[in-house]
């Protein structure tokens, strides 16, 4: 096989751990991806509040914000990456990314274990029995640090 066919197409999900150091390092890492085609989907995350108000705007302005600083990071980087803002629902959001971007695997960003809303309602393991693509879990350590954010 040659062209699209075998490039690889990387799907990152992530929402507060999107703009960290971590994330844009291990997305290196996974190999090869100067020549992939990533697609980074930050879920609009909504307090019940809100989300019960139907006030969404300020969750979906906080993820473009975090997805832009990731997107810019990405791209000093090296790395064309797409990004988009996605469902409040992790699942969901990786559900309507895989409708328009055939990944052929998924990057999921979390934060450790006991601060991570995602990893308490089993998000990754979910994926990974929902869907076909290899799903890579990374947990991103606050106290690491974050990316610089362009003003």
């Amino acid at each position: 096989m040659t062209g699209l066919e075998d490039r690889r197409r990387v799907l990152v999900v992530a929402n507060e751990t999107v703009a960290s150091a971590q994330l844009h390092e291990a997305i290196d890492l996974r190999g090869g991806l100067l020549c992939a085609e990533v697609l980074v989907v930050a879920p609009a995350l909504n307090s019940r509040l809100a989300f019960w108000s139907s006030d969404e705007d300020r969750a979906r302005r906080r993820a473009e914000e975090r997805l832009a600083g990731c997107l810019e990071a990405l791209a000093a980087a090296g790395l064309h990456a797409r990004g988009r803002v996605g469902d409040a629902d992790p699942l969901l959001a990786m559900e309507d990314a895989l409708r328009t971007f055939a990944a052929t695997e998924i990057v999921v960003a979390t934060h450790p274990e006991g601060r991570s809303n995602w990893l308490a309602r089993d998000i990754v393991g979910r994926a990974r029995a929902r869907f076909p693509q290899p799903i890579h879990h990374v947990v991103v350590d606050g106290a690491r640090g974050r990316l610089p954010v362009a003003a």
